[in-house]
């Protein structure tokens, strides 16, 4: 079989559909990046790198679809998209509390810009909220109606009101100049590419238990998250993406409603393990929420996704990656 001509692979190039991820190199746009391309997209991946690394997209480089560029979505920038997924944002405590202001300028200024972008495209845009628009919720599990319990000047506010902000931007975006939004609010995700040393619990306890090293539980570990590993995450977020709804958009929760307390995961974790750690107890974070679980029956019902990985094999997966590192 003759090669393509030039001609030709210049129109299959247009004909496909070309997406823009911000924060692709991070942990979870990683992960999309991939599924797009998988799924015959264009890619490009837009990374400040302050969290985000080149090692986690390394293996998607010689793909002639995918393209790295480095840029802080704080600051406008043009580019031919059909599709954008707007993940650019420090996630974990660490990482958004180490400059707060900054991480306001994310997600506000970041999410103006890729707004405007989406709008000289004519393109369709996906924000990646949180299930922290919530703060430390009344309301147990938490359905997309309830609109949170959240202190706006603690320590965490810059990522919770940051994340709050960008969801009323994205609206008025919609209701005033017609943008073509969606958006999700994700809960606690897991799995490989997460950073050792970002500070989630997850990534911790798996990380303290293959050093021997007494797994860290704040509180006295009655408090209760929802894990969701990041195949079932990804698959979500494409879904709600090209979904065509009836009406007006919506948020939709996304993530695993199996409820765990912090010691059942750090028991689970030293099984798993196979570890001799044990569990030592530190004082509970300031507005550290006391539960948190997800009500997904509307992205059930709407768009037809459920998650399929347990808490038990997504750990396991995720220990085999994390024992590759440490």
């Amino acid at each position: 079989m003759n090669a393509l001509s030039w001609d030709d692979r210049v129109h299959n190039y247009f004909q496909k559909n070309r997406v823009l991820v911000t924060g692709g190199a991070g942990f979870l746009g990683s992960h999309l990046c991939e599924r797009l391309l998988e799924r015959g997209s264009v890619v490009i991946c837009l990374d400040n790198f302050f969290t985000g690394s080149r090692t986690n997209v390394a293996h998607l480089m010689q793909n002639p679809d995918f393209e790295v560029i480095r840029h802080d979505v704080v600051d406008p920038i043009r580019l031919e998209v059909d599709q954008i997924y707007n993940l650019a944002c420090p996630a974990s405590p660490v990482h958004y509390q180490h400059d707060p202001i900054k991480t306001l300028q994310t997600s506000v200024w970041g999410g103006l810009n890729m707004l405007e972008l989406a709008l000289q495209n004519g393109a369709r845009i996906l924000q990646a909220s949180t299930s922290e628009v919530y703060g430390d919720p009344s309301v147990h599990p938490q359905p997309e109606s309830y609109w949170g319990h959240v202190n706006p000047i603690g320590l965490r506010s810059c990522y919770d009101e940051g994340k709050r902000c960008a969801e009323t931007l994205f609206f008025d975006y919609h209701r005033r100049k017609g943008a073509d939004i969606r958006i999700v609010r994700i809960f606690n995700t897991y799995g490989p590419r997460m950073h050792p040393n970002d500070g989630r619990v997850v990534s911790n306890f798996i990380v303290q238990a293959l050093r021997g090293q007494d797994l860290t539980v704040f509180g006295d570990g009655t408090q209760t998250r929802s894990f969701c590993y990041v195949d079932d995450l990804i698959s979500a977020m494409v879904a709600v993406m090209n979904h065509e709804h009836q009406g007006e958009p919506e948020p939709f929760n996304i993530g695993n409603p199996e409820e765990h307390t912090m010691l059942d995961l750090a028991e689970m974790v030293i099984r798993l393990t196979n570890s001799s750690s044990r569990i030592s107890f530190l004082p509970l974070p300031s507005d550290d929420p006391r539960q948190r679980r997800p009500d997904i029956s509307a992205v059930g019902t709407k768009v037809g996704w459920k998650p399929v990985v347990d808490v038990e094999s997504g750990l396991r997966r995720s220990i085999e990656y994390f024992r590759t590192i440490v």
